[in-house]
């Protein structure tokens, strides 16, 4: 099994690069939407959610690939954008027509929940610049070739979108494959996203084409069953009864089909409540499974963003040369942390991980 090498910092421009949609997310607080008169707005996306972390918790050079519309809306998402550092060179601008039949930002009106009224999700996502994005709108010859990346993020909910998104991934992560950058997917399934598509088998048939050119796969057992094709023997809905021995099997079954997998890891979740989670994760590399610390009764704010905080955690524990059991902790304390905080994006620093990965308490910090 061949190791997992990250290209040293001083060889490339960007320390990590993120290719997805980034969407406009409105919050009502512990309301509803049905019946909000107000609403927060943060951003957020998958893809970008990775790149702002590793720019604001993690301290290192984020870009993002995206498309966004010459609009009021467009430049509200280029503010929040710039807020989180993220460098938005790469970003296609396009012509709006003064309506929105053309292109348009994307809206997610999404509920935190509370105890047990779990959170709850509104898209309005249809006919959005970056759901337009298309085979060689990118210069990814540049961005990996002559700018460098170390660690490239995308994933199955920007590949759902449209036949084209899929098409533009595949080309991205073919470049990167060219040019030795890691490529980290999160498979995300998302059942809605694919029908358009033609469902399930359209999902498996994009992923497994896009795998071949995957380092580092990131899923739960549904996505890693829906998307690809395999089975966690023994998985509950949940997910909360994974015996370590049946997600390795799993994982080696994925292995010997794409050989080019180097590290396969999940987030496990068991919602007691909306607030109250069960919150660990498993990373498998070279062959063997490393467990995070298991927070069982974690407390959660606002659970959106949770796996994107795992995998910056993941992407910096081997960028550092941490090892895998570092990269496994990091990652699971990230996500519990962004979990504490409102919007979909990470709100601490390293140093506030670091102090959860050693199990530290809530004590005032004075």
């Amino acid at each position: 099994m061949a190791e997992l090498i990250v290209k040293s910092a001083a060889e490339c421009k960007w320390d990590c690069a993120s290719f997805g949609e980034i969407m406009l997310r409105f919050d009502p607080g512990f309301g509803r939407v049905r019946n909000a008169r107000s609403f927060q707005v943060w951003e957020g996306g998958g893809e970008y959610n990775v790149a702002r972390a590793m720019r604001k918790c993690w301290g290192k050079r984020a870009m993002v690939a995206t498309a966004i519309p010459k609009n009021d809306l467009g430049w509200l998402l280029e503010d929040l954008i710039m807020q989180g550092g993220v460098d938005m060179s790469h970003v296609v601008w396009r012509d709006f027509d003064g309506l929105g039949k053309n292109t348009r930002v994307g809206l997610n009106f999404t509920e935190k929940g509370f105890g047990v009224r779990p959170a709850l999700g509104c898209s309005d996502r249809g006919h959005t610049a970056a759901s337009q994005i298309r085979p060689g709108e990118f210069n990814w010859e540049k961005i990996f070739g002559e700018e460098g990346v170390r660690w490239f993020h995308t994933g199955g909910i920007f590949a759902a979108l449209a036949s084209n998104t899929a098409e533009a991934v595949i080309e991205a992560v073919q470049v990167a494959k060219k040019y030795g950058t890691i490529v980290a997917y999160d498979l995300n399934y998302r059942a809605s996203l694919w029908k358009s598509q033609g469902g399930k088998e359209a999902a498996q048939r994009i992923n497994r084409e896009i795998a071949k050119y995957v380092d580092v796969m990131i899923g739960n057992e549904e996505d890693f069953t829906a998307c690809l094709g395999f089975e966690v023997e023994g998985a509950d809905e949940h997910l909360t009864n994974i015996e370590t021995d049946s997600f390795a099997k799993m994982i080696q079954k994925a292995v010997t089909e794409f050989p080019n997998f180097k590290v396969a890891a999940t987030t496990l979740r068991n919602a007691k409540t909306a607030t109250i989670n069960d919150w660990s994760a498993i990373l498998w590399y070279d062959g063997k499974i490393y467990e995070s610390m298991k927070r069982d009764n974690l407390e959660i704010y606002d659970r959106v963003g949770g796996g994107d905080g795992f995998a910056s955690g993941v992407a910096y524990g081997f960028m550092e040369g941490k090892g895998p059991q570092a990269a496994v902790e990091y990652g699971a304390a990230h996500g519990a942390l962004a979990m504490t905080t409102p919007g979909d994006t990470s709100m601490v620093r390293v140093d506030e991980v670091e102090a959860a990965m050693k199990g530290k308490g809530a004590r005032v910090i004075r």
